[in-house]
Formats: structure tokens, sequence, C-alpha cells
């Protein structure tokens, strides 16, 4: 089973990093699942990843429960909803129209509703007391 977790991160990790070049192939939700199933799969791996100078910070925010920058939730918005309704267009058939945009829906509201928006402070500004 270690095996398929890391196979599975490794191709997630690979559509993450192609996700960077490519417009509507997104990174993030694809370097999550990398550190998922690394996570499941090598210590080592995982490690890596999270270590990683592009994507650690990010990532470990992420699994730490500090959520994601407030410019990485208006891309990611943008850019589902820029996908999404350019395959409604191609789609002829309700059904399918319907569940292109409840899937829209559903990830919107997951990504403004539940997951947390990273707070940055300003460098000069001292961290809060507990």
């Amino acid at each position: 089973m270690r095996l398929f977790f890391n196979i599975a991160g490794a191709a997630a990790l690979l559509l993450g990093i192609l996700g960077i070049f490519l417009p509507l192939l997104p990174t993030t939700p694809f370097l999550l699942l990398a550190s998922a199933c690394f996570a499941r799969g090598s210590t080592r791996l995982h490690g890596w990843l999270l270590s990683h100078r592009v994507f650690g910070e990010y990532l470990r925010n992420f699994e730490a429960g500090r959520g994601i920058p407030l410019k990485a939730k208006v891309v990611a918005t943008v850019m589902l909803w820029a996908s999404l309704l350019g395959a409604l267009g191609k789609l002829e058939h309700p059904a399918l129209q319907g569940l292109v945009l409840l899937t829209g829906i559903c990830v919107s509201t997951y990504l403004w509703r539940y997951l947390p928006t990273l707070r940055t402070r300003a460098p000069d500004q001292a961290p809060p007391l507990p």
C-alpha cells in the first residue's frame, strides 16, 4: 500500500508542477494530494516536500490548519470559474451542465467558507501575546 501512495504522490506532484505552467491545470489540489499521499507512503518524501523551498511553506501552513493566502483563493476561484464556464459552453446536456455548476458551487463554498485564509502580519508587527 505504501508503494501505491508513493506512486500516486509522485504523479500528483508532477501534475502540480505542470499546473504552474499550464493555465487550466490546477496546482494547489495536486500539491495537497501529493503531500497527503507522501504522508501515508513515505515520511522521507513527505518531509522533503514540506521542506521544499517553493512549495514547503504553503503546504506546512495548510497542514497546520492556518489556511492558504487570500491571493491563492482569488486565483483559484478565477481559474476554477473560467474553466467551468468554458466547459459549460461545450456541453449541451442540461444534466452535465448542472453537474459542472454544482461542482463549481461546492468547491467555491469550501474554499471561501471552510478553508481558512492565511493571515500575514507586517514584518514590523510583534506576534500576538498568548
